[in-house]
């Protein structure tokens, strides 16, 4: 089955009977989004390896109740929940995760450009490291819409599924998260010199 021709429904109808070559396409399909929106819920490598290995096994696990609709936003549910549930078990033992946050080594990273020279290179690194700490000041709800919409690219009505929120629940708290996240980046100006602009 050629994964880049074949659709998500298709993929899930198989997986239903019980194909699970055609679940693991899927999985391929949508593990780096997955991790990604973990990650930058969770800033913890560890725990996004396990929240993403956990989406999919309830995934597999519940893709009865699959009822249809946008799987991706269907898929994202699962994690958004999972990580939810990872950020209380962390708020209840919160020195487990400090050293992990003081290294920093958990900021999502995208693939620099390669025509960028060391300089440039550093200062997209710094980016989004600092781009990471303001993203968990948000509270939880708001940087979730954030980065549904945002960093993957999921329309209202993928993120109202995803969130199981009202569609204008999901625009005003993307709009306020939006704002909150522009009012933190000003403090930052040398790094986000568009955004400084903008506020000028």
């Amino acid at each position: 089955m050629d994964i880049l021709s074949t659709s998500d429904e298709a993929l899930v109808q198989a997986s239903r009977q019980g194909d699970l070559a055609s679940f693991n396409l899927l999985v391929e399909r949508y593990q780096g989004q997955v991790y990604n929106v973990a990650l930058r819920m969770l800033r913890d490598s560890p725990s996004a390896e396990d929240v993403t290995q956990d989406t999919f096994i309830s995934a597999y696990r519940n893709i009865g109740s699959y009822r249809g609709g946008m799987f991706r936003a269907w898929l994202f549910r699962i994690t958004t929940n999972a990580a939810r549930d990872a950020l209380r078990r962390r708020a209840r033992r919160p020195a487990t995760s400090l050293d992990t946050y003081m290294e920093g080594e958990a900021t999502p990273r995208d693939v620099p450009d390669p025509d960028s020279g060391p300089e440039e290179v550093a200062l997209q690194h710094e980016r989004q490291r600092v781009l990471g700490d303001l993203l968990m000041e948000l509270p939880q709800d708001h940087r979730t819409v954030l980065v549904l919409s945002d960093v993957q690219g999921l329309s209202y009505e993928e993120i109202a599924q995803a969130t199981g929120e009202a569609l204008g629940t999901v625009k005003s708290r993307l709009s306020r998260a939006r704002t909150r996240l522009r009012d933190l980046l000003r403090n930052h100006g040398e790094l986000f010199p568009t955004v400084q602009r903008h506020n000028q």
